[in-house]
């Protein structure tokens, strides 16, 4: 592919991120800029007037501007915090500082000048805010939502059967199937998208490889048919994102915002359910919704090509499942009755062996029918390639 012929493809993926996150407040209105500008006036006026510890009107005024500047940070940092973490922080550093007067107070009894008893005493309070403000945010972040609430007795129903939110991976995005599953209305409760797991979709949509682009493109599109249903809750979920996989990142995610985790990912699978944190995978709910298949029953496939040993021809049904049928090579790319003589289940889906139904007349319902053209195989066939892993021989 030419440059020329790049230049547009790539300079549309900026805009098709814009469209797919949503406006989170990001850009503060500029009264609360005001409002900031003031408060470090008025702290500034302050502490020029009363001149704290006895320093000049500048000084103070200076350390007014500090000290509100340490406000304004800390009240941005926590702007984006859960409110029980919030609660927890405020909880812990107020029995901390009581137990640091505590400890004070024991200071004060011990025989020391004031001059040495007051640097010991501002220590012990520092730290022991410190170790409560730090404690108490971890505590309430690990609390589950409306614990309070079940604590004093008052929980909403809302609160105690609410669904649980889900965080959408990008491999689930890429397959595209979870949109068929939410139109269906099988899905409930917040989808969040972290902001990490957008950024490596980008990535894909941006590469130089046509395949990878094409899938990348398909995730975006995907998440925006999702964003665009009425019945549907899809956020992007802003979170700072540090050094480590994307798999690490949506785990640790998981776990503090006790939700689940929708992966077509194996491994992600696998990692996620050692640690105890739920896992929708769109795999193998298709394959728990194939339709059951009996030996001693009959149906009509499409022999699609030779098998791997002599006489056999390999079939698909609609759903991708593999049907090696004996004595099928003379009849490939015809379709023909076949009796079900075993049915398999291997880790990339099911496999159905079967022979000629040569007592088929025309009499015989025909119960399944596989497509009648070559088509494109689904994931599980993708996965499970049929012509390096196919048995010797079909149990019979």
């Amino acid at each position: 592919m030419s440059h020329d012929s790049e230049a547009p493809l790539r300079s549309s993926i900026p805009s098709e991120i814009s469209e797919v996150v949503p406006r989170l407040g990001r850009s503060e209105p500029r009264e609360m800029w005001v409002i900031r500008l003031c408060f470090l006036t008025v702290a500034a006026l302050l502490a020029a007037i009363f001149r704290p510890v006895g320093v000049s009107g500048g000084a103070g005024a200076v350390a007014g501007v500090l000290v509100g500047l340490v406000v304004i940070a800390v009240e941005l940092r926590i702007r984006g915090t859960k409110p029980m973490g919030v609660i927890g922080a405020a909880a812990g550093m107020l029995i901390g500082t009581l137990c640091g007067a505590l400890a004070s107070f024991v200071v004060s009894l011990v025989a020391l000048s004031p001059v040495q008893k007051s640097p010991i005493e501002l220590l012990l309070l520092l730290c022991f805010g410190y170790l409560g403000l730090v404690s108490g945010t971890r505590m309430g972040l690990d609390t589950p939502r409306g614990a309070l609430q079940n604590l004093f007795g008052r929980a909403t129903v809302a609160e105690e059967s609410g669904p649980p939110a889900k965080l959408l991976d990008t491999s689930v995005l890429i397959d595209g199937r979870i949109a068929d599953v939410c139109e269906a209305h099988f899905l409930d409760g917040p989808l969040l998208v972290p902001q990490f797991v957008l950024h490596e979709l980008q990535l894909v949509a941006d590469s130089a490889d046509t395949l990878r682009r094409q899938r990348g493109r398909r995730g975006l599109e995907v998440l925006q048919r999702m964003q665009k249903m009425p019945q549907l809750e899809v956020r992007v979920l802003e979170d700072g994102a540090v050094a480590a996989e994307v798999d690490q990142q949506l785990v640790a995610l998981a776990r503090r915002l006790r939700a689940k985790i929708v992966t077509n990912d194996f491994n992600l699978n696998r990692v996620a359910s050692v640690q105890g944190i739920g896992v929708l995978n769109v795999n193998e709910l298709a394959n728990a919704l194939r339709p059951a298949v009996l030996p001693g029953e009959s149906m009509r496939v499409f022999v699609l090509r030779e098998g791997k040993e002599a006489g056999q021809g390999v079939a698909y049904l609609e759903d991708g499942t593999m049907v090696v049928v004996d004595g099928a090579r003379r009849v490939v790319n015809k379709t023909v009755d076949i009796v079900v003589t075993s049915v398999h289940q291997t880790p990339a889906g099911k496999m159905i062996f079967g022979r000629l139904d040569d007592r088929a007349d025309g009499r015989r319902p025909v119960q399944r029918q596989a497509p009648t053209a070559g088509r494109t195989l689904g994931p599980s066939s993708a996965e499970h390639d049929p012509g390096s892993d196919l048995p010797k021989s079909g149990p019979h």
